[in-house]
């Protein structure tokens, strides 16, 4: 599969921060491994953003962006991942004092490392945060795009109530003007009319999540009809109650009703599991079939920014294991 919804930071394993915070010199508010995995329990977003964006104050050279991508990189390779377009949030690095090269130069080199030894191809994008000003994410994206920094597109995540997308429409323009692909979170917390407004006036080639589309049957055809791809994340919809248990989780309707599904992490090292963790999770409570995730596949292929070469190759695989299965 292609992981097209992965937040680096959000692949921060508890480890690996009491590892970079005694490299680093940085005292944490945490007694030991044990008091920061009990921080692991959340009622909705904004409390998983609280602890997620507190870890990331270890993160501070390039070595340590290029660590933490390595690990994820490692463990994608064993859930299978063959493609990845990773995300990262540059306002929590610059607004610490962090460099943009320093970030992007460690996940870069890491990228290409990973490709290297695993053969998973990759894109980066940069994701804005919602809940600061549109500005401010203007004025950096313009920073990124006149210092030719290495990213192939841009994206929108934080805290979705409250912060429609019409608020970035200019952030969104001068990106598709600069030939950055673009894609942003919506209808995961927030309402459908939020993806509605995603595709009218951010113009994105992907939703991230889109789960509450199913709320707007209008929209729902629409979706359906354009083969907007809908980056879903089922462990981490369950951890942060926008749906209450995995046996309710609306994929299994979503992909019976046509629309182009896919399945991603998000944030795995605080939901609970990697790619492979969020397969078996939905295997032991919808028992998919060979076709079905041949479809979750081969969805992930084609809403990846892939070119057409890279594309069918990837999608010959998928068809490939289909086969062995049958057989």
């Amino acid at each position: 599969m292609a992981e097209l919804h992965i937040h680096l930071e959000g692949t921060l394993e508890p480890e690996l921060i009491m590892s970079l915070a005694q490299k680093n010199g940085i005292s944490l508010p945490y007694t030991d491994l044990a008091d920061l995995r009990s921080r692991y329990e959340f009622t909705d977003l904004q409390s998983f953003l609280d602890l997620f964006y507190a870890n990331m104050i270890v993160l501070r050279t390039s070595q340590d962006f290029h660590d933490i991508t390595m690990a994820y990189l490692a463990r994608a390779h064993d859930s299978g991942v063959r493609h990845v377009e990773l995300f990262f949030d540059p306002q929590a690095h610059v607004e610490r004092g962090i460099g943009l090269t320093e970030v992007i130069s460690g996940i870069r080199e890491a990228l290409r490392e990973g490709e290297e030894r695993w053969g998973i191809s990759h894109k980066l994008i940069a994701c804005f945060w919602r809940h600061a000003p549109a500005l401010e994410a203007l004025d950096l994206l313009k920073i990124l795009v006149e210092q030719k920094h290495d990213i192939d597109g841009i994206g929108l995540d934080s805290s979705e109530l409250g912060f429609p997308p019409e608020l970035f429409q200019e952030v969104f323009e001068y990106a598709r003007e600069h030939g950055l692909h673009v894609v942003a979170h919506a209808g995961e917390e927030g309402p459908a009319e939020y993806i509605w407004q995603a595709l009218d006036l951010l113009k994105v080639q992907r939703v991230d999540h889109g789960i509450r589309c199913l709320d707007d049957e209008q929209l729902v055809q629409r979706l359906v009809a354009e083969q907007m791809p809908l980056t879903v994340c089922p462990l981490s919809n369950v951890r942060l109650r926008a749906v209450d248990t995995m046996a309710e989780h609306p994929l299994p309707l979503m992909l019976a009703r046509g629309l182009n599904v896919s399945i991603h992490s998000d944030d795995p090292a605080y939901f609970g599991g990697y790619l492979d963790a969020n397969v078996a999770a939905l295997n032991e409570h919808f028992s998919f079939t060979t076709e079905q995730w041949a479809k979750l596949a081969a969805n992930s292929f084609e809403a990846a920014f892939l070119d057409e070469q890279q594309r069918a190759g990837r999608l010959a695989e998928v068809a490939s294991w289909q086969a062995s299965q049958s057989a």
